[in-house]
């Protein structure tokens, strides 16, 4: 009885702290209210998309592809509404704070890579009808391929990105609002902060409701709303932020805030905040990766090149982060497969590029601002009348949102943050689901599964998804100061191998099984005897070299195949083409290796990071060269080579349109941030 009565009073003060930070964590009722229409807006539309017509169950390619009906403006939110999340919002605008806008770089390349995932691969995808990505894989190269793929997907989803996901987003609501964080248990030796958990359960509940009853049709369609609420609610939060700060500091408005930080940063001494291209300083951090004491004090920082080496964020090997993620990635490709027609997919893809640009404007300006808060003199007065501080990097726009927005737009700016991550579970969920169905059960468990039966598979792995992501969501999180940094650089594991698998897989008829699951295991391999073998190497240079190293294996074992087929006869526009181009790429893969070595020996050239950018840059050319030239000229091939009509890379009008308008923003934008 003592037991039970200390556990009720021990309740009831939990719940008076709860209730006390909510109203006195600076949100007014109208805030809250923004919130509440939002969410019963959300779940409302997505019920309502999830009906099925009277009389009709819903398919397969109803429930993993919307049935293809996906419009393209339908697509190419979708792609943002799924990209950004927590990540973004929290841990992008948590690097920024740390070393910079460079990490705008993963935005802006991100939008030139949709280009090309528009232009060459997504084409050559829908043309084969495909449900998932490891579908391809085993009918391109085999079952065990296949299988594999899958299997890593399905643990990425569950294991890293739900729970990352989940916990950065609940993170961040549980700073905006305030909420205590002793509320704490202990659990099988982990201290669980009991709010913390209820936010990723309400999260996970949330895109749950819909996504997994609905399937992607609802998932798609509510992203259309969704992403007007994160980029709308995500600028105005970025402005409103800005004027307060002028307004606070007497510098006028939101423009002249943003330039008065630029100017104050410029003044600092290796400061690097306001550039998009990070040099590499090695007067102010003589060890490039930092140094830290036997205590565990940090007595040298990291040197930004190390995080963001300079052009190799716009030559190097974030082409392969952004290949492997948008090109051949199945919670974000599946968008573009579940579109209505090819061109409708094409366009979608220029929608989203042009959405992308915007992201470094709504998560990296705030973290900066925060950098500028908490550590220039002339804003000590300042924080004295702010609420909490920023302890770690993934505090700053948290802290933002809490101190620099007015009513209303607080609520906006929460209702974004929430739309961030609730789109992005959604659609992990239904990806999960499409790899677990379509890959696993109908291939091994049960080949002559009804459609019904599928559907339903499908929404029961989604629950299961759910379940175990939320069981691992505390031992796989915490203690990571720079959440977005951290996914990057053991995503970099993954993606070497995968951009070499699918890449040849889909463009070089000569690509064989063998080489695939060498590849496979190399590229987790290679990754990790590279980082110990080379530890002050940048995570982005390391990728590049594994990346070089696979694809050496790659062609080597692929030409030493003996299961090679006599080649399907090319017409003479095919080969003339091809042979154009590989001419071509082989140029410019010389004039990128002629750089890269005087990058050894220019001492601009070096501090910018040439040497690392530039040769993958020129290993990458000479692959395309390679395939190119090998796919027009040998005379055997691959028994399940992809056959190519280069035809199906034409684009419209309003493709190539498009396309300059985002390439032509890029270069404005470094220019004038350089």
């Amino acid at each position: 009885m003592t037991n039970l009565f200390y556990q009720s009073t021990n309740n009831k003060q939990n719940m008076d702290k709860i209730l006390e930070a909510l109203s006195n964590n600076g949100f007014a009722t109208a805030d809250y209210l923004v919130f509440v229409v939002y969410i019963i807006l959300l779940v409302g539309l997505g019920l309502f998309l999830s009906r099925s017509k009277k009389g009709e169950e819903k398919s397969s390619t109803d429930y993993f592809l919307a049935g293809n009906t996906l419009t393209w403006w339908a697509v190419g939110a979708s792609l943002i509404a799924a990209n950004i999340s927590a990540e973004q919002f929290i841990g992008m605008s948590g690097s920024a704070y740390a070393s910079g806008i460079a990490q705008a770089a993963y935005e802006l390349m991100a939008a030139a890579t949709l280009l090309v995932v528009g232009k060459f691969l997504l084409p050559l995808m829908i043309e084969k009808k495909i449900f998932t990505i490891p579908q391809f894989l085993r009918e391109r190269y085999n079952w065990g391929v296949g299988f594999a793929f899958s299997l890593l997907w399905l643990f990425l989803y569950v294991f890293v990105n739900l729970t990352s996901v989940a916990w950065l987003g609940a993170l961040a609501i549980q700073q905006i609002l305030g909420l205590p964080t002793d509320m704490t248990v202990m659990v099988a030796g982990m201290e669980i902060d009991q709010v913390r958990l209820v936010i990723i359960l309400c999260l996970f509940l949330i895109a749950g409701i819909y996504s997994i009853y609905g399937g992607l049709a609802s998932v798609a369609w509510t992203d259309v709303m969704q992403v007007t609420f994160l980029v709308g609610g995500g600028l105005i939060t970025a402005y409103a932020a800005l004027s307060v700060i002028g307004e606070e500091m007497g510098l006028g408005g939101a423009w002249d805030a943003l330039m008065h930080i630029k100017d104050y940063l410029a003044g600092i001494d290796g400061d690097k905040h306001f550039n998009l291209v990070v040099t590499r300083n090695e007067e102010l951090y003589p060890v490039i990766n930092g140094v830290t004491d036997a205590a565990g004090n940090v007595t040298q920082k990291e040197d930004p090149f190390f995080t963001n080496p300079g052009i190799v964020l716009i030559f190097g090997a974030l082409w392969l982060t952004n290949l492997g993620y948008w090109g051949f990635n199945q919670y974000i490709i599946q968008k573009g497969l579940a579109a209505k027609s090819l061109d409708e997919a094409k366009k979608g893809m220029v929608f989203a590029a042009f959405l992308k640009i915007l992201i470094p404007f709504i998560v990296c300006i705030p973290g900066v601002c925060a950098f500028y808060i908490m550590n220039a003199p002339e804003c000590d007065a300042l924080r004295e009348t702010l609420a909490g501080s920023i302890a770690r990097s993934d505090d700053a726009y948290p802290f933002l949102i809490r101190n620099f927005t007015p009513t209303v737009v607080k609520g906006l700016s929460f209702a974004a943050l929430a739309a961030a991550v609730i789109s992005s579970l959604a659609s992990m969920f239904n990806s999960t689901s499409t790899l677990f169905t379509m890959d696993i059960y109908k291939q091994f468990i049960n080949k002559t599964a009804s459609e019904k039966k599928l559907v339903n598979v499908g929404r029961l792995t989604s629950v299961c998804a759910l379940i175990i992501a939320l069981i691992a969501v505390y031992p796989l999180m915490g203690g990571i100061d720079q959440a977005f940094q951290f996914i990057q650089e053991y995503s970099a594991f993954v993606y070497p191998g995968v951009v070499a698998i699918f890449g040849l897989g889909l463009l070089w008829k000569r690509a064989s099984g063998t080489a695939a699951v060498v590849c496979a295991i190399g590229t987790f391999a290679f990754s990790i005897i590279y980082k110990f073998a080379f530890p002050e190497m940048p995570f982005l240079v390391r990728s590049g070299v594994v990346f070089i190293t696979l694809v050496i294996l790659f062609i080597w074992i692929s030409l030493s195949s003996k299961k090679a087929v006599p080649a399907d006869e090319l017409d003479e526009h095919t080969v003339k083409t091809q042979l154009r181009w590989s001419t071509i790429m082989f140029c410019v893969a010389i004039v990128s290796f002629v750089l890269a070595i005087c990058g050894f020996f220019n001492e601009t050239m070096h501090v910018h990071g040439f040497e690392g950018a530039m040769i993958f840059f020129a290993a990458i050319t000479g692959t395309i060269g390679i395939y190119l030239r090998s796919n027009a000229k040998d005379k055997v091939q691959d028994p399940n080579r992809v056959p190519i009509d280069l035809n199906i890379f034409h684009t419209d009008r309003v493709f190539n349109i498009g396309a300059i308008g985002v390439i032509l923003i890029l270069t404005i934008l470094y220019v004038v941030l350089w």
